[in-house]
């Protein structure tokens, strides 16, 4: 099951920011410079924790994940813009085969 993650950093080194960023771009969709939304299994956010983690100087650095729920569920209800976001959220609609 695919949930919606929030994924905001702060990265202080712009040589670790220019390798995070790709792989932030591999798994969502930026709504900030540093803010990005992504729909992932449970296997797919280990992965990109994997990632993430040996390039982070835990010293310096802050990465925050925020569970959004399951995206059939409020997902994309609960984050509200003021101003244009760089990615609209996905509208959602239901298929019947």
């Amino acid at each position: 099951m695919r949930s919606v993650y929030l994924v905001a950093y702060d990265i202080s080194c712009p040589k670790r920011y220019r390798k995070i960023y790709p792989i932030m771009r591999g798994y969502g969709d930026a709504l900030q410079y540093s803010v990005f939304r992504a729909e992932l299994t449970d296997t797919e956010l280990h992965s990109l924790k994997e990632l993430l983690w040996p390039l982070l100087n835990h010293d310096e650095d802050r990465v925050m994940i925020v569970d959004l729920g399951p995206i059939e569920g409020r997902g994309d209800s609960c984050v509200e813009f003021w101003g244009d976001p760089i990615v609209t959220p996905h509208e959602r609609s239901a298929t019947i085969l």
